[in-house]
């Protein structure tokens, strides 16, 4: 049998000049086919290099403990600075109304990152925190349970609405809860003048409990966030190659419940928010909350891809902010929210690009490309060489083995 058989040809009748021409690769869909037969796969790229895909492997946590660190310096700062300050704002009972603040902003964060993780980031937590601070304003005087039950249960429904929008119709999550946010400003602006609150709950009682189970949320999140297979489950509804590709039915439950999760955030942030403060609740869009929740988020480490998330970010970049929130409000420097809302954003952009840059895993080796060209010693895949097969030996006249050269001693 010679090598140059039909068996062994290529079925067109091209001829190869490229010596490099076997470096030639074939990647299958996985989402077509679960068995191990290649060929029952459908192919994607047949020709270059492979395309890159999202790695599998840990996240390169140096970066994220790195940056972890400087906002903990960033902490410390403020708080040095709010202590020269005034010395008090450290103190009880003003301290006690920095955690309540603190609590309020973690949660619209909280709510903020887990949507972040799953692709379906909630731009509508900032307008379901404001309905949730009229609705407590308006029905305080009954009570904590008959005024949050109600906000707790049509922001549960609304984020599994969103969610059903979402999966049904497989449509990007920023849009979906951009549009629910634009209706719920309208139930917002229905009020033609600040709603003064009537409920006589005081969380600063509750002060402590309240902001150690944000950071309990905060770094339970994290470290669940930092473990592979968790990772890949939360952001199963992340888009990858087409982002119209419908996903399976496995990433609906994540986006299910981090829709719900945020909105029950939202409702529990705004509910501290008016119960914490003697001021009226202006009616207004929300959204600037919608810009701090998100813009912590990024701030503390968590990608805005949703890919990557650290684990001390999100606890010191709210107290961070609820720091300078106190300062500014003492040095009276009349920052208003939408700018500072618009600051933390970019920051959070920048830190994006951060983690996304060194947090990545580090690349498998690619092994060694077999050639088929001959080896000179200074072999180039630009120089074509050609290599013919040697001559199959000729068979016997008669067709039998032991005749010819191979029989002459017989």
């Amino acid at each position: 049998m010679s090598y140059d058989d039909t068996t062994f040809r290529r079925q067109n009748d091209q001829t190869e000049t490229d010596p490099a021409a076997y470096r030639r690769r074939v990647q299958y869909d996985d989402a077509t086919a679960s068995t191990l037969d290649q060929s029952l796969r459908a192919p994607v790229t047949t020709t270059g290099s492979f395309p890159a895909v999202e790695e599998d492997g840990r996240d390169r946590l140096g970066v994220h403990l790195g940056w972890e660190v400087v906002l903990l310096l960033a902490t410390a700062a403020i708080g040095f600075l709010l202590f020269g300050e005034d010395s008090a704002a450290l103190k009880r009972p003003a301290l006690d109304a920095l955690l309540v603040t603190g609590a309020a902003i973690g949660l619209l964060t909280l709510g903020a990152g887990l949507s972040l993780r799953a692709g379906v980031p909630n731009l509508a937590i900032g307008p379901i925190a404001l309905a949730a601070a009229f609705q407590y304003a308006e029905n305080g005087d009954r009570g904590l349970i008959p005024a949050l039950a109600p906000a707790l249960i049509i922001g549960a429904a609304g984020g599994l609405i969103v969610a059903i929008v979402v999966v049904a119709l497989h449509v990007p999550g920023w849009a979906a809860t951009l549009a629910a946010g634009l209706g719920v400003i309208v139930y917002a602006q229905l009020r033609a003048a600040p709603v003064v609150v009537q409920g006589d709950w005081n969380p600063t009682d509750q002060a402590f409990l309240l902001f150690g189970g944000f950071a309990l949320l905060a770094l339970l999140g994290g470290a669940l966030g930092a473990v592979g297979p968790v990772r890949r489950w939360v952001g199963a509804f992340r888009p990858s190659g087409d982002p119209a590709r419908r996903p399976g039915g496995r990433a609906a439950v994540p986006v299910v419940l981090a829709l719900i999760f945020s909105s029950v955030c939202a409702v529990g942030a705004g509910t501290i928010l008016a119960a914490g403060t003697d001021a009226p609740v202006v009616p207004g869009t929300g959204l600037e909350w919608t810009g701090i929740g998100i813009g912590l988020a990024l701030l503390g480490g968590t990608s805005a891809y949703g890919r990557r998330g650290g684990i001390f970010g999100t606890l010191f970049a709210v107290t961070a902010l609820t720091l300078f929130l106190d300062f500014e409000n003492r040095r009276e420097l009349d920052i208003a929210l939408f700018a500072i809302a618009a600051s933390v954003f970019a920051a959070g952009l920048i830190v994006t690009r951060l983690v996304e840059t060194y947090g990545r895993p580090l690349p498998a080796g690619t092994g060694e490309e077999w050639n088929a060209a001959a080896s000179t010693g200074t072999w180039s895949p630009d120089r074509p060489e050609t290599w013919n097969a040697p001559p199959a030996p000729q068979p016997a006249r008669d067709g039998r083995w032991d005749d010819g050269p191979w029989g002459a001693t017989r």
